[in-house]
């Protein structure tokens, strides 16, 4: 299969910039792939699709605001974006300066909160770095960082009020564990509201743990989409959501993940061990057509970026035909697209 397969056109004015001002108001396309048909509706029309004994499995990754800055001694400025904590202290990072500082080289941080000393230089940005400082980690960045928006939602760098919103934002409702470099996005538009009227409707809540980082955002670069290799992401899986899913389907209701990262957690558990268990590990799991689904019956997912591996992912549930046509109306329909953008429910 070739990458060229998932692409297609997006007009620019298109990739959302701002969220939509209440979570649930975002769009929501439906799409029913037995029928081949789709519909447009709002996301706080959720509940009306979903049913008693149906389980929502949702990914609690909490954003850290893993984007700061260092200074050379020269008072040059160097940006990092933390990926995953190696060893205590020590990180592996993307790092961005118009001159790359060598290794052994130590930068000192924002607000004379500690030093960084770069202890590697790997390729495409990536580097290892040992962070110095008297304070927590969560402390120092909530002080000197920012949230890691990816580069294509653009922002001012001095703006307080557009900063604070982004803190607010780009983080969902029911984030509790840190330790994600980018938001579970499909996360994003549920409120305590929406999440209050599936409980009265006795769908079954629950959560897996996965820390969004490169692995799910790694551009494809191969022509080949057999030939690319998914990055690591670290999942946990509790006892108590392994039994949610195993009792679903007992009952013969749908398993619906709330995004791409709870579907590869899903996946990967069920593949390794045969079944959805307690358990935590790393996936590299790359789902593309075409592909067997062993748990998940449904998903809730933006709108992703041309050959990306999650619009491959996205085309394994749904059919790479019916998704890449459903693609063409929502920009035809002006849809928003992206992280801050509309949602897309596969039922």
């Amino acid at each position: 299969m070739r990458t060229t397969d998932f692409d297609y056109e997006l007009p620019s004015e298109l990739i959302a910039q701002q969220p939509a001002a209440e979570r649930d108001q975002s769009r929501m396309m439906v799409l029913r792939r037995r029928e081949g048909k789709l519909e447009h509706r709002v996301f706080s029309d959720l509940p009306e699709y979903l049913r008693a004994g149906d389980l929502l499995v949702a990914n609690d990754t909490q954003v850290i605001p893993a984007r700061f800055y260092a200074r050379k001694a020269s008072g040059g400025k160097v940006e990092f974006l933390l990926l995953e904590e190696v060893t205590p202290g020590v990180w592996d990072v993307l790092m961005h300066a118009s001159r790359r500082p060598k290794i052994g080289t130590m930068l000192r941080l924002e607000r004379d909160s500690g030093t960084l000393t770069v202890l590697a230089d790997g390729d495409k940005g990536r580097a290892r770095v040992m962070i110095d400082s008297p304070r927590p980690l969560l402390d120092l960045l909530g002080d000197i960082g920012v949230p890691p928006l990816p580069p294509y939602i653009l922002r001012k760098k001095a703006d307080a009020a557009q900063l604070a919103a982004d803190r607010e934002r780009y983080q969902t409702v029911f984030a509790r564990i840190p330790g994600a470099v980018a938001a579970p996005t499909a996360g994003l538009h549920f409120t305590p509201a929406v999440l209050e009227q599936l409980k009265q409707k006795s769908v079954e809540q629950v959560f897996i743990t996965l820390h969004v980082g490169l692995g799910t955002f790694r551009p494809v670069e191969t022509d080949r989409v057999e030939d690319h290799k998914m990055e690591a992401e670290r999942y946990t899986i509790p006892a108590e959501t392994a039994v949610a899913v195993a009792n679903a389907h007992a009952r013969g209701g749908r398993v619906i993940a709330v995004g791409s990262t709870t579907v590869r957690t899903l996946e990967t558990v069920a593949a390794d061990h045969g079944k959805v268990e307690a358990c935590s590990g790393r996936s590299s799991l790359f789902i593309y057509p075409p592909y067997e689904f062993k748990t998940v019956d449904a998903m809730l997912t933006n709108f992703h970026l041309p050959k990306s591996t999650l619009l491959m992912m996205v085309s394994a549930l749904a059919g790479r035909d019916f998704v890449m046509s459903a693609y063409a109306e929502a920009v035809k329909a002006h849809y928003r697209f992206y992280s801050y953008g509309d949602c897309m429910l596969i039922l």
